[in-house]
């Protein structure tokens, strides 16, 4: 399951977000086969004098309207996959949000499932993939 967190730059409207979370979402059930339930996206805010970016770092000409995508998920995906995924979140960002491709930057954490707990308290290693009675 992965744990997205996204932060964008204060201002943009609620739809705007949303199509954002959407976009990612979508890529990531599309490239590495995520479940759809699987929809866990925390978006924050950033005041453009509280993050500093170099705006042309690794030759890509970024502009104030930066999008940070951070995700958490279990190892074991293939580096193909995680090319994939990133293509497909910079295309449904610019598609779908208006975000420009040059303004999307993504990174991954990876972990195991004894790094989880998803509810109840549960340990997750020990749900592994089971779906919940509760409603």
């Amino acid at each position: 399951m992965p744990f997205i967190r996204t932060a964008v730059k204060k201002g943009i409207s609620p739809l705007q977000k949303k199509r954002i979370a959407d976009g990612i979402h979508q890529a990531l059930v599309e490239s590495i086969n995520m479940p759809e339930d699987e929809f866990f996206n925390l978006i924050s805010e950033y005041e453009p004098d509280n993050f500093f970016y170099n705006r042309s770092f690794n030759g890509v000409a970024r502009s104030e309207n930066l999008v940070v995508v951070e995700i958490t998920m279990r190892r074991g995906r293939s580096d193909a996959m995680k090319k994939m995924l990133y293509q497909k979140i910079a295309k449904n960002l610019e598609m779908q949000a208006e975000v420009s491709p040059k303004d999307v930057f993504i990174f991954t954490h990876e972990n195991d499932y004894s790094d989880w707990s998803v509810g109840n308290g549960q340990f997750a290693m020990a749900l592994v993939q089971q779906r919940g009675t509760d409603t």
